[in-house]
């Protein structure tokens, strides 16, 4: 076993420039474990990575990778890792890079955790970003029983996990959502929801904690903070990046309500504490479509266009 498939493209570009090629396999450093991939789902970040949007970071060697999540098996185990074993199911997040679209990944053990039985691993490979979710919302928003909660882009993957995360800590969410999907965000337990294209901050009540998974109109939603409030945002308008991060900085010197943005780096314990939540039932994996590895372009196609519910998961094996 010396190659293996994997998602790769060669200059930046549309989806088009996405293809399947070969590559080695990944050599296990020590400390390491070797996962052989079951799934992967296309996250908002690989958009703007595939199409050269944030080139200062990815940079301008070629080929290059995408994919963040995975939920798989182990298939090797360094000597010097203890507590896994070959043939148990993991699911993670790789610490600040790309590559999960492939048949192999090595990763350290600290950026993964069992996987839920309840679910497969189909359905797993939507949720590990969810951790974000519980970052945002527990964390960085201190979101209480009885608070009042708006989570922009409900029916999105963090977004349709935030929902649900809501409601199991006794929140009431209000959910900003695609006109085709609100019934699906009231399904999900939202308490209410309104269409983004016919209701703007204006249409709205205030809030204490408002969870952002668009990065636009910052300032406008920031005034529906009630006092003491928190805005947390995982993304950010790209572009009018210089705009959005200085609005940002500046909120978090001055003023009540406060936004945050982060981008989540998940480790082992955020990843079994929501492998816990879903094998308890109260929260379940959302899935838009399943895509064959092959038609990668068609699932970052399909999540640029808009209208997802849940995730686009691409099937490894």
């Amino acid at each position: 076993m010396n190659d293996m498939r994997a998602a790769l493209y060669d200059s930046y570009g549309p989806p088009e420039v996405l293809h399947v090629g070969t590559v080695p396999v990944p050599v296990l450093q020590q400390g390491q474990v070797l996962v052989r991939v079951h799934a992967v789902s296309v996250n908002g970040g690989e958009l703007y990575g595939r199409a050269g949007r944030v080139r200062l970071v990815t940079g301008r060697k070629f080929p290059q990778r995408t994919g963040i999540d995975f939920a798989g098996e182990i298939a090797e185990v360094d000597p010097a890792v203890t507590g896994l074993r070959p043939g148990a199911r993991v699911w993670g997040v790789l610490p600040r890079t790309f590559g999960s679209a492939a048949e192999y990944i090595a990763v350290r053990p600290r950026n993964l955790a069992y996987a839920p039985e309840n679910i497969s691993l189909v359905e797993a490979a939507s949720l590990p970003v969810g951790v974000t979710a519980i970052t945002a919302l527990r964390t960085r928003g201190r979101l209480k029983p009885g608070r009042r909660l708006l989570v922009r882009g409900a029916s999105g993957g963090v977004g349709s996990i935030a929902v649900q995360l809501g409601k199991v800590l006794g929140a009431h969410v209000t959910a900003l959502a695609g006109p085709k999907n609100l019934d699906f965000v009231r399904e999900l337990g939202a308490d209410e929801a309104f269409s983004y294209t016919t209701t703007g901050p204006s249409d709205l009540g205030r809030f204490d904690v408002i969870m952002d998974t668009a990065g636009t109109e910052l300032r406008a939603f920031r005034r529906l903070l009630a006092p003491g409030g928190r805005m947390i945002s995982i993304s950010f308008d790209i572009d009018h990046l210089a705009a959005s991060l200085g609005y940002i900085l500046a909120s978090t010197v001055h003023g009540r309500g406060r936004v945050q943005f982060f981008s989540d780096n998940p480790k082992h314990d955020r990843l079994a504490e929501l492998a816990a939540y879903v094998e308890s039932g109260q929260i379940r994996p959302v899935v838009d479509t399943v895509h064959p590895l092959s038609e990668i372009a068609a699932a970052h196609r399909a999540l640029e266009a808009g209208g997802v519910r849940g995730k686009h998961v691409i099937q490894v094996v």
